[in-house]
């Protein structure tokens, strides 16, 4: 049977979401506890691959399995044997055309930086520190820019494997609650690092150093050089996937769930 789950991590201590030779990433740690839960080798496939040090609330995974196991067998057997820092929050059987990967419609990411003077020690390593004030208005306004489908190339990695450049941004928006200001941005696919990247270019127009056009005259020269330094990973979440309504896939809240209320 194939089973689908919903899985929340913190990212800081991994080398990203996938397996590797040398260093341990989140899909080795879920995989061995599969494996235990399961009596059996287990290996599972991802809506999206995440970086090193980047977290995830709504990621979600798929894997194939002979066990027999209710979805509370799942979850509870799951979490007693992965480290505290993953945690698996939804188990449910899907049919056979389902593809965690191929099946999703939309992936949402939220980027969070605490714009305060001095650096956070609670939550260092789940935001991203600015010291500046960034003006979240302009940053708002300048990824208006960015909506709908373009080539993604000045915001695209160099070492990107994608066929091309070319993505669907749904939804943008950046916004403020004391001294977190939290980028929202839905697309139907990234390109390698594009969200960092474009956070990286919006907090330069949140300076002030940049004008609010800027990021459209970027968007038009699809030349990677000329926008700005990619920003950390820290702050970054992978907080929903989306899927037809015809595969029943859980809904999440998108966390992280320590943004505080807006006043």
């Amino acid at each position: 049977m194939k089973i689908a789950l919903g899985i929340e991590y913190d990212g800081s201590r991994y080398y990203g979401w996938q397996r590797q030779r040398e260093v341990v990433g989140v899909q080795q740690r879920l995989e061995e506890a599969l494996t235990v839960v399961a009596n059996q080798p287990i290996e599972v496939f991802c809506a999206g691959r995440t970086d090193s040090g980047v977290h995830g609330t709504g990621q979600v995974v798929h894997f194939e399995t002979d066990a027999v196991r209710p979805e509370r067998a799942w979850t509870l057997g799951l979490n007693a044997n992965l480290p505290d820092d993953v945690a698996v929050r939804w188990a449910k059987p899907v049919c056979d055309e389902f593809h965690a990967r191929f099946s999703a419609t939309a992936r949402r990411y939220r980027y969070i930086i605490y714009n305060h003077r001095f650096r956070p020690a609670i939550l260092g390593k789940g935001v991203s520190h600015y010291y500046h004030q960034l003006d979240e208005k302009r940053m708002h306004q300048a990824g208006q820019q960015l909506l709908g489908e373009h080539d993604f190339s000045s915001f695209r990695a160099v070492q990107c494997q994608s066929r091309s450049p070319w993505r669907n941004i749904h939804h943008l928006s950046v916004s403020r609650r004391n001294q977190f200001v939290i980028m929202d941005i839905k697309a139907n696919a990234f390109v390698h690092h594009m969200v960092r990247n474009i956070i990286g270019s919006l907090m330069e127009v949140g300076k002030g150093e940049r004008p609010v056009e800027w990021i459209a005259e970027l968007l038009e020269a699809k030349d990677r050089n000329l926008a700005a330094a990619t920003a950390k990973a820290e702050g970054l979440y992978l907080v929903q996937v989306d899927y037809p309504e015809e595969f029943g896939i859980p809904k999440s809240e998108p966390g992280p769930l320590f943004l505080p209320d807006p006043l």
